[in-house]
């Protein structure tokens, strides 16, 4: 099956409007990013405030007990970074 996503650090990263998922959504975990405003930087309109939250895919669990961990960042890149961070550390504990 041909993979059509957009990879960062080797996974999928998807966006919609200005909500963006970060992971694989057959893992345990994956990030949810939500752009909060934008601001211009010359001709360009670039992401802000970002509220990042890593989510647990596990149908069973409730939709309120499904967020793991929620900050925010200044910044797509930032925000990307901890959505990494979280997303590594996390799936990495379900190897152990």
């Amino acid at each position: 099956m041909e993979n059509n996503f957009l990879m960062y650090k080797g996974k999928p990263l998807v966006r919609c409007k200005d909500a963006l998922y970060y992971g694989d959504m057959s893992d345990k975990y994956v990030a949810y990013l939500q752009i909060e405003s934008k601001k211009m930087e010359g001709e360009h309109e670039v992401a802000d405030r970002v509220i990042v939250q890593l989510l647990c895919t596990d149908e069973n669990v409730s939709p309120k007990d499904r967020i793991v961990s929620k900050g925010e960042k200044n910044g797509l890149y930032e925000a990307i970074h901890l959505a990494d961070i979280w997303l590594s550390r996390h799936l990495k504990k379900e190897e152990q």
